[in-house]
């Protein structure tokens, strides 16, 4: 197996249990699982583990034989410092790869952040809940779509838009969503074979529009979100290149996720959480759906 991706999964509410020697609730049951996905073959998924812990994700990776740890070269995850560690740990020889997806998402919280701070601040108690006639509440969803998948006659009269409210709403607004924008630029290079120059430009651009937003841009309010998109992608930097380079992502390990809570609807929840990953176990191995399917 060449790629390997690892998520978690809510599966329902935790069980306590008092230890009888100390008298301390303990977790029975925790409510959380993290599952193993074949990325690259037909085997789907591999097996799941009880808890979301980087101790958990290192007793299921130790007990795979050392052929197939030898044979992973690229896992997937998404930006957790306990998977992080757990792989550095039992799979030192793989390059680890940050879903873009993750990404995208803190890029438009970012920019509705500010655009909900700065709303409350200079709209006052009108601001609070969205509501007709504030026009940057009736922008947001034109806001979180990426302007390389619109068009040109779109995104003009936006920018126009933002440029007609008030500057304490509409500059940070317009500086957030100028740095969403080159995070995205970035992201769009993978599969590209970007080389290293382009790269470099975009992540310069970036981090700039990230540093100069409270000085030039927009001099009369601070943007303090903006710093952490960019302390995220400096932190992740190595993961973030690896995608830019293999254009792995976690997409298969989010389509067996969503079958497994399919799976707990259906059974209306699963009191035992090996008869869950059981039922799951079957429902998500692609040979078995075949099968299925067949008869």
């Amino acid at each position: 197996m060449q790629a390997l991706g690892i998520d978690e999964i809510r599966r329902g509410r935790p069980r306590w249990i008092p230890d009888e020697a100390t008298g301390i609730w303990q977790t029975a049951v925790d409510r959380w699982h993290v599952g193993f996905v074949d990325l690259s073959g037909k085997q789907g998924l591999l097996g799941q583990v009880e808890g979301r812990t980087a101790q958990a994700v290192i007793v299921w990776l130790a007990d795979r034989d050392q052929a197939w740890r030898d044979a992973v070269q690229y896992v997937a995850i998404d930006m957790r410092t306990i998977f992080k560690s757990a792989i550095r740990r039992v799979l030192p020889q793989a390059t680890l790869v940050v879903d873009h997806f993750h990404l995208l998402q803190l890029a438009n919280q970012t920019l509705t952040e500010v655009r909900r701070r700065v709303t409350v601040t200079h709209r006052g108690r009108r601001g609070r809940r969205g509501r007709k006639g504030n026009r940057e509440w009736e922008l947001r969803n034109r806001l979180a779509r990426s302007a390389a998948r619109m068009r040109g006659e779109h995104v003009d009269p936006l920018l126009d838009e933002l440029s007609n409210l008030p500057r304490v709403i509409g500059a940070p607004i317009t500086v957030a969503w100028n740095a969403k924008e080159d995070l995205l630029d970035l992201l769009a290079t993978a599969r590209t074979r970007p080389d290293r120059e382009q790269v470099r430009d975009l992540l310069y651009r970036f981090y700039r529009r990230c540093a100069d937003a409270p000085m030039r841009r927009c001099a009369d309010a601070d943007l303090p979100e903006l710093q952490r998109p960019a302390t995220t992608v400096e932190t992740w930097w190595p993961e973030i290149l690896a995608f830019l380079h293999t254009g792995i992502t976690s997409a298969g390990s989010d389509g067996t996720k969503r079958v497994i809570k399919t799976i707990g609807r259906d059974a209306y929840g699963f009191r035992n959480p090996g008869s869950q990953r059981l039922r799951t176990r079957c429902a998500t191995t692609r040979r078995a759906r075949g099968l299925l399917d067949a008869r």
